[in-house]
């Protein structure tokens, strides 16, 4: 099989690419923004989704068995810095995708990647979420997940496409930015350890509870959704149980080598915050017999030491 991964040089695009190589056995093709580097042992493409005809371009010439859509503009936080930007990537970069297979003869299957953030303000009664909640986006960001949702659900209906959907709550592991919050967390103590900043870390809200998974499990999840996924369907990819942020900060400071004090940085919290972020997994396991193998405490290290590895280079 021939699997096209857009956006594959990010952080869930790299673990993709390796646990479809390693355990899947399937072609791959992947593409990248120019300035980002190439992903080793794979076919690579330079690609701005927002260019239409390059879309259909590398889509007519790969005339891959499945996509995978990865590229988006991710980040809640820059969401409201740049909402112009977030809607011309999530949105209009999706349809350029589902436009352009839907002009080939052989229709490839398709998972769009959506954001457990769509669902917004849950309400207290709808935690564990499942998938036919109501979607109330708290911020620009979700927004446009959840109009890319809906619109993988019109082609497939509309035009008898192979699409699903994924609303992949919140996924952490080594290699991930630090525009994220476990990531940051990990950055910021490596950075005292080292000997490069202040024992301080700076934190926004500490009291939002979210669900956290191993990339590598996602991987996984989207893999099997590939192959056993069910047309038209979406699927909440997650651990199933909402933490505390404040104890996720509480288990990697347990880890680090100094003392370090807390402090809070106005600027690091958003304009609005949902309280609660939970999955209800069931019908993804259900489906494809999906749950996640990685430990919380196992990604929270290797992320942290990700981070120590990254900065004996500086």
């Amino acid at each position: 099989m021939k699997t096209l991964i857009i956006g594959a040089a990010g952080f869930v695009g790299h673990h993709l690419v390796k646990h479809i190589i390693d355990n899947k056995g399937w072609t791959v093709v992947a593409t990248k923004l120019p300035h980002e580097k190439k992903i080793q042992g794979v076919q690579n493409h330079d690609l701005d989704i927002l260019d239409k005809q390059a879309v259909v371009r590398i889509i007519n010439q790969v005339r891959p068995d499945y996509i995978v859509h990865l590229a988006a503009q991710s980040s809640v936080a820059l969401s409201w810095q740049q909402p112009d930007l977030t809607i011309d990537i999530n949105i209009k970069g999706a349809v350029n995708i589902l436009e352009a297979a839907r002009q080939l003869d052989k229709k490839p299957r398709i998972l769009l990647i959506g954001s457990g953030e769509e669902y917004g303000h849950i309400l207290p009664e709808e935690t564990p979420i499942k998938e036919g909640n109501s979607l109330r986006p708290g911020n620009l960001y979700a927004a446009t997940k959840a109009c890319q949702n809906m619109i993988g659900k019109i082609y497939a209906d509309a035009y008898n496409m192979d699409i699903m959907m994924v609303r992949a709550f919140n996924h952490i592991g080594p290699g991930q930015a630090s525009i994220f919050v476990v990531s940051d967390f990990c950055r910021q103590v490596a950075q005292i350890e080292a000997g490069f900043s202040e024992p301080v870390i700076y934190v926004g809200n500490l009291s939002a509870k979210r669900d956290f998974t191993d990339v590598r499990d996602v991987v996984r999840a989207y893999a099997f959704l590939l192959e056993k996924g069910k047309k038209g369907e979406t699927y909440n990819v997650g651990s199933g149980k909402a933490v505390v942020i404040n104890d996720v900060l509480q288990k990697i400071l347990s880890f680090a080598q100094k003392e370090i004090r807390i402090e809070t940085d106005p600027k690091r919290l958003r304009p609005v915050d949902i309280p609660v972020i939970e999955a209800d997994t069931g019908k993804l396991h259900d489906t494809v017999g999906w749950t996640p193998q990685i430990p919380l405490n196992d990604t929270i290290k290797e992320t942290l030491d990700y981070w120590r590895e990254n900065l004996k280079d500086k």
